[in-house]
């Protein structure tokens, strides 16, 4: 018989079964789709060398350029911030407050309990402690001199840390030291509930009161949201303060927070060509955070990010919007800002004084599940929901999707804060990361490729990702929270959890190590499967590859089978590979092609078969 040629379309197809998906793509991993042809992603390699670990989870990657060109990036964690400039990392994180303590000791121990009568910590924050006096419990000062991790918080004025020396005697509020406290760390997780439960064990003692943060019915991982003002770093901490940070102070410098800005707001973003500070989620009463209204959006002056008092002479002011629980996520988008609740999504455009914003509700039951969900792609919006993805290009849509039931049955929605995007323009892609209801962190993604309108799938988890603007490559970040490896900077008694940096679409491997990539097809057959057919042989035909792939043919009889699909002698294809002869006999085939190997690529053509009516033996 002549040679079959199979035709395959583009995408992943999880809405069919594997029969109904016949000429198509059933399964795959580590493979995006290109002018209608599968491929073997591109590689990523560590951006620092030697290695460089970040504490914590990374929950957003922003890059920018100082006013002479130069390029810097930040890394915000639920524990950390740091910037990077010139090939120098340096921990910006701010500074909520400094106090005199005094050491309690027991002899032979490494615990060392500080005495700060209003100290304000939480466990896993860090505190730096320098001036040190008095040798306490005879630890030296230098041992006790240095940053810290709080181990336990025994009561409000109390908390302890590891010496890195034990102590030599018994000591009641020995020595002194300046102590130096970063602002409080956040879960890398979500929570849900109030009171007894809530939160890590052992986050407070017994009869200590709560911060207002962890009360309420849910607790959100630690995000952060960062924009520029000029050359200037806006750095929105999600249901927190606004910090700013300028590359002229230097590296050595830490990020402070915005004087007569917002004390509490879900999120902010600087609104352009206007040039005002908004924020979302706000303060109804200026610098209460007692007074968060999850609906209010309240703005700064014309050019002025620490004026929110409204006045006759400046533009400052404030808006409710209605429909929604709260506000979520805010994207610049088509010549306005786009503004997500849970439930809506809503319009804010500059029209100038008297009113500076006009708002306007754009879609109803199309709200977004996490801050870092959406992206603008050419002034069309992307997003994705809690049931759904959703595209806006001037009108509010559904975004149909062949594998929807696959990501949205196995999603966990309660860490929605950890779901993020990622734009890679290269590829015309908007990938979401997102964890599946057996896991608390990102380990799933979901690609759509915007100018081809095909879906895959994977397992690439990524916390956060820049797409090439200021660095060469994109940039994504990858969590551990078991990880312990040494941080940037020496803290003692550092708990684990930590993140890598990476330079994405840079070479064919996983930092060095094999990507194992595969992709399905749907099951095909002769006719509409009345006959068994006999695969005599196949010609493979591959573009670009190097090295080995690995072929199956799966066959089976029925659809529904209980039996596992018979499977033939894997086939190795090699770049010269011209034919491959089988003896392959079944109902129905199914199409496997995978790659497991060093410095291995390929990208897909066709493939034609001979193929013949045969019976069943």
């Amino acid at each position: 018989m002549p040679l079959l040629r199979l035709f395959l379309k583009p995408g992943i197809d999880k809405q069919n079964t594997e029969y109904g998906a016949e000429g198509g793509w059933v399964d795959g991993d580590f493979v995006r789709f290109r002018y209608g042809l599968p491929e073997k992603i591109g590689g990523w390699e560590s951006f620092n060398s030697p290695q460089v670990y970040f504490i914590g989870a990374v929950s957003e990657v922003f890059t920018w350029n100082a006013l002479d060109g130069t390029p810097y990036m930040v890394l915000g964690t639920n524990r950390k911030v740091y910037v990077f400039y010139g090939g120098d990392w340096a921990d910006i994180t701010p500074i909520r407050a400094t106090d005199a303590v005094t050491f309690d000791t027991t002899n032979g121990s490494t615990t060392v309990t500080v005495n700060d009568a209003s100290h304000g910590a939480v466990v896993g924050d860090f505190v730096t402690f320098n001036t040190v006096t008095g040798d306490p419990g005879g630890i030296p000062n230098a041992s006790l001199t240095g940053e810290f991790e709080i181990q336990q918080v025994l009561s409000g004025s109390q908390y302890t840390i590891v010496s890195p020396t034990a102590a030599s005697s018994t000591a009641s509020t020995a020595g002194t030291a300046n102590a130096v406290y970063q602002i409080n760390v956040g879960s890398d997780v979500s929570f849900f509930d109030y009171g007894w439960n809530t939160g890590a064990w052992n986050t407070f003692t017994w009869n200590t009161p709560r911060p207002p943060t962890v009360l309420g019915l849910a607790l959100g991982s630690r995000v952060w949201q960062f924009d520029n003002y000029g050359e200037d770093l806006i750095m929105q901490l999600v249901n927190g303060q606004i910090f700013q940070w300028s590359p002229s102070s230097g590296l050595g410098t830490r990020a402070t927070a915005i004087a007569g800005a917002p004390t509490r707001s879900a999120f902010a973003i600087i609104s352009t060509p206007d040039r005002h500070l908004v924020c979302f989620g706000t303060e109804s009463v200026l610098g209460d955070p007692t007074s968060q209204d999850p609906m209010f959006v309240r703005y700064s002056s014309q050019e002025d990010i620490g004026q929110f008092v409204a006045t006759a002479t400046n533009t400052a002011g404030g808006q409710r919007l209605t429909d929604g629980n709260e506000i979520v996520s805010a994207l610049r988008s088509r010549g306005q800002i786009l503004i997500w609740t849970d439930t809506s999504l809503h319009g804010q455009q500059y029209i100038g004084p008297p009113y500076t914003f006009g708002f306007q509700q754009l879609g109803a039951n199309c709200g977004i599940i996490g801050p870092h969900a959406c992206a603008d792609v050419n002034g069309v919006a992307y997003w994705m929901s809690k049931d759904a993805f959703f595209v806006f290009d001037g009108t509010v849509k559904k975004l149909p999707s062949s594998v929807q039931d696959y990501v949205y049955d196995n999603i966990n929605l309660g860490q929605g804060f950890a779901v993020n995007v990622a734009i890679n323009t290269q590829f015309n892609e908007v990938t979401w990361f997102y964890p599946t209801t057996d896991s608390s962190y990102v380990n799933r993604s979901v690609t759509y490729n915007y100018l081809e309108n095909v879906w895959s799938i994977g397992t690439l988890a990524r916390t956060a990702w820049r797409d090439v603007g200021s660095f060469p490559s994109p940039l994504a970040t990858k969590y551990d929270p078991e990880a312990a490896e040494a941080s940037l900077t020496p803290i003692v008694g550092l708990t684990p959890g930590r993140s890598i940096l990476y330079n994405q679409e840079v070479g064919v491997n996983d930092d060095g190590t094999p990507i194992p990539a595969y992709i399905y097809s749907g099951y095909f057959d002769i006719g509409d499967g009345d006959q068994v057919l006999f695969m005599k042989r196949f010609i493979p035909d591959f573009k670009n590859q190097v090295g080995n792939l690995t072929v199956r043919l799966l066959l089976r009889l029925y659809p529904q089978t209980s039996a596992t699909p018979s499977s033939l002698d894997p086939y190795i294809i090699t770049p010269t590979t011209d034919k491959v002869d089988t003896r392959a006999r079944g109902r129905q085939i199914q199409l496997r092609i995978e790659s497991d190997e060093i410095n291995t690529n390929w990208r897909f053509g066709t493939m034609r078969v001979d193929i013949q009516p045969d019976g069943i033996r």
